[in-house]
């Protein structure tokens, strides 16, 4: 968005014309849904305001179709599926059809074959969910000509200047960790979901704070994105007695973990604490209710459309802790 001091903005245009800004928005887009009358009072406050749309807004209306085409490895996926949701909603109420896009891999051939679809006109805008290499790649790949977003992790991905959009799980991470540290926790390992980066943000934040606290940094757990995969790759650390206390990469992840333990004869939160991430619907109906990082991925899709359009933002909101009943001070004569 251009927020130049002193610049019209697109809201200026609507109140001068009398309109929503959404319907500025489908005039800028060339939406068939506007009336000719109306597609003229918006046409003459722009004029009258000396309004100049930014690039990204008429590049939905310049050549390209009228439509915003996701681009993900995952449709199912609580992350994906939220940041899904945002940018339908978003696109509906700009009058945008929208469309889906599945990368099957980080192959090369996989990844043309989205980039050519992609950079066809019919495709329209994009936005690519890049929270893993298969959306990565496409987002490097993409052409310069085609108006693109990325939702990706916190701090965005290098090797692309594309505009990228992110919630700060970084912070959110570390915050969990001080939660379990506060209760009286020694210290908290972590079974970590797959990253684009070499140490994701949610790892990042994790590992900061037990730093900063000055205690004992365990060695990362890696575990899939399945539940299946997860729960074979933390039986063995939920066993261990001196475990306490576990931050889990998604809430899936932390389902493996209560199952693994469950298995294991340990009591959550009695001998175990379980924090989880994503903050899942179900997770406030779990026994114990888990406790997670709430993120507003359906925030974070609608941001990503709304940057596309060159509408205002509303930012999404900001990653925190849902404390529940999965946490609680370690046993008494638990392993210090």
């Amino acid at each position: 968005m251009d927020n130049s001091e002193g610049r019209p903005q697109i809201r200026d245009v609507a109140a001068a014309a009398g309109v929503s800004y959404q319907t500025v928005s489908r005039v800028l887009n060339n939406s068939p849904r506007v009336r000719p009358e109306t597609r003229q009072q918006v046409l003459d406050a722009m004029k009258l305001l000396r309004y100049s749309p930014n690039r990204a807004a008429q590049t939905l209306g310049s050549g390209r179709a009228n439509a915003v085409t996701v681009v993900t490895s995952n449709t199912t996926l609580y992350g994906y599926a939220g940041v899904l949701q945002g940018v339908e909603e978003a696109g509906r109420q700009l009058g945008l059809a929208v469309g889906v896009r599945v990368v099957e891999s980080e192959n090369p051939a996989d990844v043309r074959q989205a980039v050519d679809h992609l950079s066809d006109p019919s495709a329209g805008s994009v936005v690519v969910v890049a929270f893993d290499p298969a959306g990565a790649a496409v987002l490097r790949a993409l052409p310069s000509k085609v108006p693109v977003v990325a939702a990706t992790e916190a701090g965005g991905l290098p090797g692309s200047d594309r505009s990228m959009l992110f919630l700060d799980e970084r912070a959110a991470a570390a915050e969990a960790t001080r939660h379990l540290l506060d209760l009286g926790h020694r210290t908290v390992h972590h079974v970590a979901i797959p990253s684009e980066a070499r140490a994701s943000a949610r790892q990042s934040g994790w590992r900061e704070a037990l730093s900063a606290a000055g205690r004992e940094v365990p060695a990362i757990v890696a575990a899939g994105w399945d539940v299946g995969s997860a729960f074979a790759a933390t039986a063995e650390l939920t066993r261990d007695p001196l475990v306490t206390a576990i931050l889990c990469g998604n809430d899936d992840t932390a389902l493996a973990v209560r199952r693994a333990l469950y298995e294991a004869g340990r009591d959550v939160p009695g001998e175990v604490s379980i924090v989880g991430f994503d903050d899942v619907p179900s997770a406030a109906f779990w026994t114990p209710a888990l406790t997670t990082v709430r993120m507003d991925f359906l925030g974070l899709g609608r941001a990503c459309v709304a940057e596309l359009a060159g509408v205002p933002v509303t930012r999404p909101q900001v990653p925190h802790l849902v404390v529940r009943e999965s946490t609680a001070a370690p046993a008494a004569g638990a392993a210090k």
